[in-house]
């Protein structure tokens, strides 16, 4: 077993191999201010079954620091890496994972044709080539340049004289750093020699980039909340590689201490792909909507079909769900979102056949009217069971499968109007809306350092086919019958369609909203429940 080499210059490195040393190989490189450990987590998944090469680059954790500044340029640190390659795996190419200054540098290698086939693939966390930067910046927009000024600040701080090192060494930058990004501090030793790293490579590469491309497999994964490399930066490097994928994910830029797993999910998923497996980044959205046979439902299913998502509809209707399927070229299920059993089985199926989905929309529901003292029981537990269980099951079922994926989501629980504006003969109805609501808003607030967006839209009257079904509590079936067709007219009259509410719908998910009423009734009805309580409940009264 490796445990340090000597590089051109002289430099002792301190090297660990773990795990099987017959698996695939993965060297692990680490960014600043780190040492080898930032891959601990990592290291702890992939070691399974691959052969893990981690090291403390030159200035960091056990490795000797050079004294001159020049011995830190990136061509220097990306030899010392392939020395590392070439010592712990001779006869086969490796796949390298870097984070932070540790891309940097390995992006000086991954570019370099002579050492192409010595790479199996590239996943590169926060870091950027420096001359692909220096390209950015001449065809970025100078909104998309200011924003990424103002992440870099740090930059221009490092290159001064003895203030950053005084800033390190008085635990100010440490104690700063650990509490915004809840991490450790890390050792002064290594954050003060790797002061070098901006001073030795910030300016000329960056003033006068070279064109660096790679035919290696690349795949870049940029946590959405990374405080230091923006959205656009990060992708930087499209049109360099033949083959480049950019995964956004929820977190902050020490991605490998917060989300190991995700890391190392998205190595295994490149392996695959190198060895003639899927690519490593899914191409479509997946996207599930429950009560897709019809109405809200199936617009909403055709609406992100539009989009171009593959979308699978469920319904307590299979042909219904089936029709849908058709027209958005996606898949059909039937469920009943009462049955927990079968709500969680069809997740399962979902994960297996289609993959964890990007977008949940609890659609299906029922309606029900009448006075509470003339609701029965049964009609309770049933609109209970399907208006708010159906929502909690898939809820239940989903979000872990998303939460545990690490690349965020978005959960559209469909609630009403009703939720938040009280009618005498709604009570049963209204309840289950309410609580639909409220759950949203509790789950949204649980979510949000996951990157789970929940949405609880709130549509108003709608012309679906709901009325036609909903049940009428202590009325006769002929009585009931003509609620339903008056009920089904003053919607129809109303005008207001499915397909202008899964417009509403897709705009809620892409602008995150915590609540989306959509019609104006709704609109002004949530306004008046916030300004005017004592309004809104002497107009149920009435109703």
């Amino acid at each position: 077993m490796v445990e340090e080499i000597r590089t051109s210059d002289g430099l002792r490195l301190a090297v660990r191999e773990h795990g099987d040393p017959a698996g695939p190989t993965v060297v692990a490189v680490h960014g600043y201010p780190d040492d080898r450990h930032v891959w601990d987590g990592v290291v702890d998944d992939l070691a399974a079954d691959h052969h893990v090469v981690t090291y403390d680059m030159r200035g960091a954790g056990e490795s000797d620091a050079p004294r001159r500044r020049d011995a830190y340029r990136v061509d220097r640190l990306a030899a010392d890496l392939a020395a590392v390659i070439d010592a712990v795996s001779p006869d086969a190419p490796v796949h390298l994972l870097a984070h932070d200054w540790g891309s940097v540098q390995s992006w000086h290698l991954v570019t370099d044709p002579d050492f192409r086939e010595r790479l199996a693939s590239f996943t590169s966390i926060s870091g950027p080539c420096l001359d692909h930067i220096g390209r950015w910046f001449r065809t970025a927009s100078v909104r998309e340049r200011r924003r990424q000024a103002r992440k870099s600040w740090y930059i221009s701080f490092f290159r001064l004289p003895v203030l950053p090192v005084l800033a390190w060494r008085s635990g100010i930058f440490g104690a700063a750093l650990a509490r915004r990004e809840g991490v450790a501090r890390p050792s002064v030793r290594t954050a003060v020699n790797g002061l070098e790293l901006y001073r030795a490579n910030i300016g000329d590469r960056v003033r006068s980039p070279q064109r660096r491309v790679t035919r290696v497999p690349v795949q870049v994964i940029a946590p959405r909340g990374d405080a230091y490399v923006g959205p656009s930066l990060a992708r930087s490097a499209e049109g360099f590689a033949d083959r480049l994928w950019v995964r956004e994910v929820p977190g902050r830029h020490w991605l490998p201490l917060t989300r190991p797993d995700v890391v190392a999910r998205a190595v295994r998923e490149i392996e695959v792909h190198v060895a003639g497996g899927p690519e490593p980044v899914r191409a479509r959205q997946v996207v599930v909507v429950t009560g897709a046979g019809s109405g809200i439902g199936r617009e909403t299913a055709k609406a992100f079909a539009a989009k171009g998502a593959f979308v699978v509809g469920a319904d307590v209707d299979l042909a219904a769900a089936s029709e849908t399927a058709v027209a958005t070229g996606g898949a059909a299920y039937e469920v009943d979102v009462a049955d927990s059993r079968a709500v969680e089985k069809f997740a399962a199926e979902v994960a297996q056949e289609h993959g964890v989905p990007d977008v949940v929309v609890n659609n299906a529901g029922i309606g029900m009217a009448g006075p509470f003292t003339a609701t029965t029981e049964e009609e309770w537990r049933r609109i209970v069971d399907v208006n708010l269980w159906g929502v909690v099951h898939g809820c239940r079922a989903f979000v872990p499968r998303m939460r545990e994926r690490g690349e965020g989501g978005h959960v559209v629980n469909v609630a009403s109007a009703a939720a938040f504006l009280p009618h005498r003969s709604m009570s049963a109805y209204a309840t289950t809306k309410a609580a639909v609501l409220a759950l949203s808003q509790s789950l949204r607030a649980e979510l949000a350092d996951e990157g789970i967006g929940v949405t609880a839209l709130c549509p108003g009257f709608v012309h679906t086919g709901i009325t036609a079904t909903a049940r009428f509590a202590g009325q006769d079936p002929e009585t009931e019958q003509r609620s339903r067709d008056a009920a089904t007219a003053a919607y129809r009259r109303r005008g207001y369609t499915p397909d202008r509410v899964a417009r509403k719908l897709l705009r809620a998910v892409e602008k995150d909203l915590a609540v989306a009423p959509v019609t104006a009734e709704a609109h002004m009805g949530l306004l008046a429940s916030r300004l005017t309580p004592r309004l809104v409940r002497a107009v149920a009264r009435r109703g």
